[in-house]
């Protein structure tokens, strides 16, 4: 699942290239893609996983709870653009589409998840940046957004079922049964 999550990354990131105008303009197109595609592969992953419904829960609930923080201080807080196209600056809520399911990612499934996807969430913000439609530190806060509600709502990943193990020592043997639910 991991190779796929980085093939649509790549796939999406790698469409096809011109000149510099078309380039920056692609790199912009790019990042978006990326941070549409990263909740779905997340969500992806999150079904890998022995149909882990509590994980795609916790990465709706996350998710949600970001968009929703970032489009509210998005009309609370009047930052204009570098383009200088409105003032609707502060903070990105494509960003914060990308790195909510990154962190959920880490935090309920480890840095193997993790790792890929907040690279995948750097890109979109790279690309926001290069796009002159944020500041980097729009892309920063919709990034401390996501991580800290992913604190918040995400709870690792633990498979299901029996573990059994047996320790012998020299006075006698031991035997733990447990079950995860």
């Amino acid at each position: 699942m991991l190779r796929l999550a980085v093939f649509a990354c790549t796939f999406v990131a790698t469409l096809s290239f011109g000149d510099a105008r078309a380039l920056a303009g692609n790199i912009e197109n790019s990042g978006t893609g990326v941070a549409i595609a990263l909740p779905l592969i997340a969500g992806g992953v999150a079904f890998a996983h022995e149909r882990d419904w509590t994980g795609m829960a916790e990465l709706g609930v996350d998710t949600l709870a970001t968009i929703a923080t970032a489009y509210a201080l998005k009309h609370l807080v009047r930052e204009q653009r570098p383009d200088h196209s409105d003032f609707q600056s502060f903070p990105s809520d494509t960003a914060a589409l990308a790195f909510a399911p990154a962190a959920f990612l880490w935090d309920r499934y480890g840095w193997r998840y993790g790792l890929p996807a907040y690279a995948a969430a750097g890109f979109v913000a790279y690309s926001r940046v290069d796009a002159r439609k944020h500041h980097w530190y729009d892309v920063a806060a919709s990034a401390g957004i996501a991580w800290g509600y992913s604190r918040i709502f995400t709870t690792e990943y633990h498979r299901r079922g029996v573990y059994s193990s047996l320790d012998a020592t020299p006075d006698g043997a031991f035997v733990h049964v447990s079950y995860n639910f």
